[in-house]
């Protein structure tokens, strides 16, 4: 209950007398009820009544009295006007010659008490005074704080910024099956990687959509052998929205993003996308349900051979030499075995890898993936319109196989290789400026009339006429400009049309001729 100043010095007036005269007891029990009503502090309360009599009445207002009256704030408004408007900050210092200057010119007469307080006026107190005359007519409420959006919520974290993290803290990113078509509705794929370990997760998503992306993470949580300490993620709205942030904070997960535009902030969850995504599934145009269930299939094997059976390299250092970068890396591990090496992850995590791995038959996770990838390429394709049934895998026809595979090529039906029908290695642009642009047509005039001379002749020739671009090093270039003339005009002579025969000249006079 809030009372007024007034009502609270008649409460102290009336409670006083008859809290000097009671005893020890009755007086903590008028102090409780003193304090809540009036709302004071106990120790405030008990000088109050103590001095009860001596309070005096204070009706109105209460504050500090006021320094800058009507007069000040109207001969403020006149300096301002006469400043064009200018704000508090720049006014203030400008003060003192205005006034003298208005003075001089006897457009302004100034009470000596308010030039010395405009003279001492704070710039806060200028834009204070100011504000009724700044905006008439509208309402002078407080300024409300905007809030910040939901990406200003979500702090920045850059490749230079995760140390060496705990194992638990993943980038993640969404891989589009538009097959390069952006138009209509086609299947995401959400990876996670993550930073210390290199275990990876990917998910199957049908459309991309915040509350399917937060679904994903919160079931992926139990399968993981370590907890979730981090996300980050770019700038995408699938990610940086309230969903998922009020999840991250619910469940006590550190959320981070990107910088825009600087995908190498995300580079250990770029280079999975990469190695493990379309190196399993390709660049196709995948859609709806089937595509979607397919990719969940494939992902069941993939997320065990990549995890237990594909070793990739970690970067543990590297040193700038000029322009050079070198590298340092760890020895090739798998992120099984590095999550088995972390003093991070727990025993009980680890031994669950452990029976994990001993149950796992690489050679059944890759024939799963080779039949999942010809689906997955009919599919694209349109040839295909379900998932096919799992069946009992035939593995020594499959590993007998394999010591002839590669005669086939590439055996991924998946990948698309290469267009080799176009030239490679062919430059077909200039590197630097043609030295002899300029002069070109002098020496067509030259070879012309002088076809005999060699191409260095006319370099000197070049060169005492002109001090030019043309150097002693552009001896080669202009040799072979001149040997490419020579040709073309050898060719031309060659393969000039015959002029039409004159018709007294019969075959047999040509050929006594």
């Amino acid at each position: 209950m809030v009372i007024s100043r007034t009502a609270r010095l008649e409460l102290v007036k009336a409670v006083a007398e008859r809290y000097s005269a009671s005893a020890r007891v009755e007086k903590a029990r008028i102090l409780d009820e003193f304090v809540a009503i009036a709302g004071y502090h106990r120790k405030h309360a008990i000088r109050l009544l103590t001095a009860g009599v001596d309070i005096p009445e204070v009706v109105g207002r209460a504050g500090r009295p006021r320094i800058y009256d009507e007069a000040v704030s109207q001969a403020l408004v006149v300096l301002w006007e006469a400043a064009d408007r200018i704000c508090g900050k720049r006014l203030r210092p400008l003060l003192p010659l205005l006034i003298s200057s208005l003075e001089r010119h006897g457009h302004l007469r100034l009470d000596e008490a308010v030039r010395e307080k405009l003279l001492r006026m704070g710039a806060a107190t200028i834009d204070r005074l100011l504000a009724p005359t700044r905006l008439p007519g509208q309402a002078q409420g407080k300024r409300h704080r905007r809030q910040p959006t939901v990406k200003g919520q979500i702090p920045v974290r850059t490749c230079a910024d995760w140390g060496d993290p705990k194992p638990g803290f993943m980038e993640i990113d969404l891989v589009a099956h538009g097959g390069g078509s952006t138009v209509g509705n086609f299947v995401h794929t959400l990876t996670l990687t993550d930073i210390a370990s290199g275990w990876t997760e990917c998910v199957s998503l049908v459309v991309r959509e915040s509350s399917l992306v937060v679904g994903a993470i919160d079931r992926l949580r139990d399968s993981m052998p370590f907890p979730m300490r981090g996300i980050d993620s770019d700038n995408g709205s699938e990610f940086v929205n309230d969903v998922l942030l009020r999840f991250s904070q619910e469940a006590k997960i550190e959320f981070t993003r990107s910088r825009p535009y600087q995908k190498n902030d995300q580079a250990w969850v770029e280079q999975k996308n990469g190695a493990v995504v379309r190196r399993m599934v390709g660049y196709g145009r995948l859609e709806g349900l089937v595509a979607s269930e397919a990719l969940a299939r494939i992902y069941e094997s993939t997320r065990l051979f990549v995890n237990f059976f594909q070793p990739s390299f970690k970067l543990r250092s590297k040193e700038r030499i000029g322009a050079r970068v070198r590298k340092n890396y760890f020895a090739p591990s798998t992120p099984c075995s590095r999550l088995l090496e972390s003093e991070h992850v727990t025993e009980d995590s680890k031994e669950r890898l452990r029976a994990i791995l001993v149950t796992l038959d690489p050679l059944r996770l890759l024939d799963e993936i080779r039949t999942m990838q010809h689906h997955i390429a009919e599919l694209a394709a349109g040839q295909a319109n379900h998932v096919p049934p799992r069946r009992d895998l035939d593995l020594d026809q499959f590993m007998a196989s394999l010591s002839t595979a590669w005669r086939a090529g590439e055996v991924r039906a998946t990948h698309q290789p290469k267009d080799r029908t176009k030239p490679t290695g062919v430059r077909y642009w200039r590197t630097r400026k043609d030295p002899f642009e300029d002069v070109w047509p002098k020496v067509l005039i030259w070879l012309e009339t002088e076809p005999t001379r060699t191409a260095k002749e006319f370099l000197d020739r070049l060169r005492e006429d002109s001090s030019g671009p043309v150097q002693e090093a552009h001896l080669r270039t202009l040799q072979r400009r001149v040997r490419a003339w020579r040709r073309a005009q050898a060719q031309r002579l060659v393969f000039r049309p015959l002029p039409h025969r004159r018709p007294e000249l019969e075959p047999a006079t040509v050929a006594t001729m």
